[in-house]
């Protein structure tokens, strides 16, 4: 019997692809990146208080929110000189990023979360839970993946195989169903 042995190539780096979501992860996809963002939006600022919420090591934390702020995505204020102390405030770029948290939390809240919910967004103004619905930003009407078909824009790089096919784009991204076909299963809470 002859043992083969498999190698898992893992990415290093997303910077070369020509991809919107691969180069987002180059910003947030270390995985405690997007629990920072989180806190960040629930109102922590400070450096103690995000290592003390997340129980992440110092050196850790301190590389993440230095990449964080290096991306653009916080802004280091300082709030004391003698010791130097700053705070952690999100940008603009770092204030898009909340439906991303959003619909992240909805996800793990419908598909990791067998007690239900451990948080919930209540609307201020009209005093009821919400949830984060995408819509289409000419008509209003809410959209989901069957809904829409992925088209070249102006940062579309064709790929050699594309090229080579003649194709302007992947078959996968010209279809019009591109919407998962797995089946759902139902919120906690709900009935379907």
């Amino acid at each position: 019997m002859q043992l083969t042995r498999m190698t898992i190539m893992q990415r290093s780096s997303f910077r070369e692809m020509n991809c919107s979501i691969g180069q987002s992860l180059e910003v947030v996809g270390e995985w405690w990146s997007l629990l920072i963002i989180r806190d960040a939006f629930m109102g922590v600022t400070r450096f103690d208080d995000f290592q003390e919420r997340l129980g992440i090591a110092r050196n850790i934390l301190n590389q993440r929110l230095s990449h964080l702020v290096d991306e653009g995505v916080f802004e280091r204020v300082a709030y004391s000189e003698h010791p130097p102390r700053f705070d952690y405030v999100l940008t603009d770029q770092g204030r898009d990023l909340w439906p991303v948290v959003v619909a992240l939390r909805q996800w793990g809240d419908r598909w990791r979360a067998p007690d239900g919910p451990p948080l919930q967004l209540l609307h201020r103004e009209c005093g009821h839970i919400t949830e984060l619905v995408p819509v289409c930003a000419h008509c209003h009407a809410p959209v989901g993946p069957t809904d829409v078909s992925a088209i070249a824009a102006p940062g579309y790089l064709p790929t050699i195989s594309t090229v080579n096919s003649g194709d302007d784009m992947p078959k996968s991204s010209r279809s019009k169903r591109s919407g998962a076909s797995a089946k759902q299963r139902p919120r906690p809470g709900t009935s379907r």
